[in-house]
């Protein structure tokens, strides 16, 4: 694999939280693209990335859990930093969506840009351009998703709270 090939891009995240979101059940890669809104080749390509980096097994079939989380707890904000930007409408994302929002009141809303988001705040560009489609219809993905975000650009109460948060979800069983 070429260097420019294996290096991580922010879809690949996305990926490994959808597959760590089904358990262990099995999945099959063309629904999962669909699910996704990512061809075919796109996410042959990006199992491929995460093979080459240790995040899914060699058959890539399973992620490894364990380096997903190093990985979202250290690597994740240095590698896809992001600043809250304008308002606008959109999906709550970050310590605005479940299941940070119980836990953390504040005035000020963090959305992904959606034009059929129900909440006004500081826009938040999602991991992948494709994000707010894909968790419409999926609540786990939506809140592991948003629990990234939390940890992108969260405080350090916030990003402990949604570290938490993400193991209990991705490494219990």
């Amino acid at each position: 694999m070429s260097r420019e090939q294996s290096s991580m891009r922010p879809q690949d995240i996305v990926v490994l939280l959808k597959i760590a979101s089904h358990q262990d059940e099995t999945w099959q890669q063309i629904p999962v693209a669909k699910q996704l809104g990512l061809s075919q080749s796109e996410m042959s390509k990006s199992l491929n990335r995460s093979k080459y980096a240790g995040l899914i097994d060699e058959t890539g079939r399973k992620v490894r859990k364990l380096a997903l989380m190093d990985f979202i707890q250290y690597g994740l904000p240095y590698v896809f930093p992001q600043r809250p930007g304008s308002i606008v409408r959109g999906v709550p994302t970050a310590h605005s969506a479940p299941p940070l929002n119980k836990q953390i009141k504040s005035d000020e809303a963090y959305v992904w840009p959606y034009s059929k988001g129900s909440v006004r705040g500081q826009s938040i560009s999602p991991l992948y351009k494709t994000v707010p489609e894909a968790t419409e219809h999926d609540l786990a993905l939506y809140e592991l998703l948003a629990l990234v975000d939390a940890i992108r650009l969260g405080s350090s109460r916030e990003k402990k709270l949604a570290i938490s948060e993400m193991k209990k979800r991705i490494c219990t069983p």
